[in-house]
């Protein structure tokens, strides 16, 4: 009976690998090696990293006279108050202070930092502090809303650390990245995180939204700072977060790395603004319905939906009902994707666009040229007592339909800012609205709207279209 049992436990050790070898593997778990595997870690890279990127703090600061004025008088009778920047009692003077802090990056050692634009927005005061708590005052030498960046520059003695530029466009999901800056002015801060997803689409910060979405930890203040790549690369500026209540989420959204660099090249070569190329055209998304007209396996692309005449879009062929697929070769799934992918080409040359029309694939040139300035802006700052005081307003272009985002054809009037807590930004214009008419007089350039702004009347008689739709308000004199 032992002797039967012990053949038994033979054949049952026998059979024991052939049964588990129908099993998966089980994952291979070795101890480290040496003690430099122990001590894997991101901090030489932080090393490298943390001293490019600084501190940046906005003020901007408007202290007011003692004695009401007859502008505060003015300001009353429209709000039952003393108006934007308002009086203490006693007539004593105010003074008023709005305050930003934020991050940034040093691309180049002769000073130039990178930031956000939302950061030093309407600042007048803006500082810099370094990794070593140097403090220098920062001359704002570019804006570019549409991108959401700015760039400053520092005069400091030396000791200045430039971050190089990574390749964005070579980031793929999953990718290890470090985020650098100072969340809720706590002082410098670095998280880590991987890439979540790319080309994001429908975060609603910039113009161009093409952004790089990642799980490393960013919190208000981190604005403007690094998002690095495991080779110290510089591969994007985080900009925004999705959050509900004000923390991370593990939700964070960066410019990325390859737009950044062109806004920097503009302020390298001395531009104020960044002029980008024009096409013409008005485009739409293509629905799952047009995809299958037009014999695509899945929404993707861009409609022509009309051109300007005389624009590259007409010039290169383009016809209304063709699909944009590529640029360069680079696929586009959307207008916001296009709008990225476009930008970046210059304003010099050429770019080629794969077209979907019918059934056919065909591949276009298209010329890259800045949009056209028609006619000259004339640009009216109103500082008269109407409902447009704190307003500048142009007369529209190609150019300016560009830059302001909108469909702006015809001799008009269009609004290019709003001061903040201004009379104009109270009454609730806002910057891209065209002027149609004042008290019933049409309104076809800033001239028109210095004379009708410069009438006494009881009552102003608004008339703008906003978005295509027509508006008419109505306020007291």
């Amino acid at each position: 009976m032992r002797h039967r049992l012990r053949l038994l436990l033979l054949a049952a050790l026998a059979l024991g690998p052939v049964a588990a070898s129908a099993d998966p593997a089980p994952p291979t778990r070795a101890l480290p090696e040496s003690r430099g595997q122990v001590q894997l870690s991101f901090a030489p890279l932080v090393r490298r990293a943390a001293p490019s990127v600084v501190n940046v703090y906005g003020a901007h600061v408007e202290k007011r006279a003692g004695n009401r004025s007859a502008m505060d008088e003015f300001l009353r009778r429209f709000f039952g108050d003393a108006g934007p920047g308002g009086m203490g009692s006693g007539g004593r003077p105010q003074e008023r202070a709005q305050r930003s802090l934020g991050s940034g990056v040093i691309v180049d050692e002769s000073g130039l930092i990178v930031t956000n634009n939302h950061v030093i927005e309407n600042m007048n005061e803006v500082r810099v502090a370094l990794n070593d708590r140097r403090e220098f005052e920062a001359q704002i030498v570019l804006r570019d809303p549409r991108t959401d960046l700015a760039v400053l520059r520092i005069k400091a003695p030396g000791g200045l650390v430039a971050m190089e530029f990574g390749d964005s466009e070579a980031l793929q999901v999953g990718d290890f990245v470090i985020a650098i800056g100072n969340p809720f002015g706590v002082g410098q801060t670095v998280t880590q995180g991987i890439i979540s997803a790319l080309a994001r689409t429908q975060v609603g910060s910039a113009d161009y939204q093409f952004f790089i979405q990642t799980d490393a930890a960013i919190n208000p203040g981190n604005s403007g700072g690094a998002l690095v790549d495991l080779n110290g690369g510089l591969v994007g500026i985080n900009t925004a977060i999705f959050s509900q209540s004000g923390g991370s989420h593990g939700i964070g959204f960066a410019i990325p790395a390859s737009m950044v660099r062109a806004v920097v090249e503009t302020a390298k070569g001395g531009g104020r603004v960044v002029r980008r190329p024009w096409l013409g055209a008005r485009l739409q998304n293509v629905t799952p319905d047009i995809a299958e007209s037009v014999g695509l396996d899945h929404p993707t692309g861009v409609l022509v939906a009309g051109m300007v005449a005389k624009s590259p879009a007409e010039e290169a062929g383009l016809k209304r009902g063709d699909v944009i697929l590529t640029v360069d070769g680079q696929p586009v799934d959307d207008p916001e994707a296009f709008g990225y992918r476009f930008a970046l080409k210059g304003i010099t040359g050429q770019t080629k666009f794969t077209v979907l029309r019918g059934a056919t694939r065909t591949t276009l040139p298209v010329r890259l040229a800045p949009a056209p300035e028609t006619r000259p802006r004339d640009v009216l700052k109103v500082k008269t007592r109407s409902p447009f005081l704190g307003a500048t307003a142009v007369n529209a272009s190609p150019a300016v339909a560009e830059e302001l985002q909108i469909d702006a054809s015809g001799d008009v009037v269009v609004i290019s800012e709003v001061d903040g807590g201004s009379l104009a930004n109270r009454v609730g214009l806002q910057k891209g609205d065209v002027i149609v008419a004042v008290n019933g007089v049409p309104v076809s350039t800033t001239r028109d709207l210095d004379r009708a702004t410069r009438t006494a009347v009881p009552a102003w008689e608004v008339t703008i279209n906003r978005n295509g739709q027509q508006l008419t308000s109505v306020f007291g004199g």
